[in-house]
């Protein structure tokens, strides 16, 4: 969906600087991607010796592809969140941007594509480092990756889009108050039926959910017809948030 943006877009103008600033200075992009890793030795491998098998399969290997989609979400959202609000209220990048033929349309695609990116590289190590540990059981796992940029445009999109609502840094606090209880609450360590019925349906209506659900199904191989109704979700998710951020960036940059 983005590569089609990107294509009849200037968007991919945007996304190639992007590449050329962090250039040097790689190390903040994989900055992210240890505390997923933090998450499974310590809780997989460490606290999983004592918890046992899990719907059939090792403690670890339960939540490992809840971590790996955590890590596409976590990817997307840092780009989408934290650095386009800097560009948009404080280093006002956006505004020069606004100056050559690049349009709303093509800020909003472009960073959209640059966050996906990110929560791509994320996952990628994770889904080699899970691998290695023994971690993936089934041949779907191959479409892991896309999966996990499938859940990148998801947040990405979203994220995008809310970042044009905040003015403040205090405002990403709220942003914090949202993504932590996602990332605990959304079956990342435990099973859904773990939960009374009513939360239950609230749980579903939570997109990590529908991106661990998806990488649960990949990489235990589970794969159901219900697993394109999770990529659906996250697929709306995004072009919604992409959506947003070009009207919001509209009415923010050119009045």
């Amino acid at each position: 969906m983005t590569a089609w943006a990107l294509r009849h877009t200037r968007g991919h103008l945007l996304f190639e600087r992007n590449v050329m600033v962090y250039r040097r200075a790689w190390m903040t992009i994989f900055s992210g991607f240890f505390e997923p890793l933090f998450y499974l030795f310590s809780l997989g491998l460490g606290l999983g010796h004592y918890i046992g098998s899990v719907h059939g399969v090792s403690y670890a290997s339960y939540i490992a592809p809840g971590l790996l989609a955590a890590s596409a979400m976590n990817g997307a959202l840092n780009e989408a969140m934290t650095n386009v609000f800097f560009k948009l209220r404080y280093q006002k990048t956006y505004d020069s941007i606004l100056a050559t033929p690049l349009g709303p349309t093509d800020i909003a695609v472009g960073e959209a594509a640059w966050a996906q990116f990110r929560g791509a590289l994320y996952a990628a190590g994770f889904i080699v480092t899970a691998a290695a540990l023994g971690l993936i059981h089934s041949w779907w796992a191959l479409l892991a990756l896309p999966a996990a940029i499938v859940i990148g445009f998801g947040f990405s999109g979203i994220g995008i889009g809310a970042s044009t609502f905040l003015r403040t840094w205090q405002d990403l606090d709220w942003v914090q108050l949202v993504q932590l209880p996602m990332f605990l609450f959304s079956t990342t360590f435990y099973p859904l039926s773990v939960y009374p019925e009513a939360i239950q349906w609230v749980v579903r209506f939570s997109p990590l959910y529908h991106a661990i659900e998806l990488m649960r199904a990949f990489t235990l191989g589970t794969v159901a017809p219900i697993d394109l109704l999770h990529a659906a979700y996250l697929v709306a998710l995004g072009l919604f948030g992409v959506w947003l951020a070009r009207r919001r960036m509209a009415g923010l940059l050119l009045t």
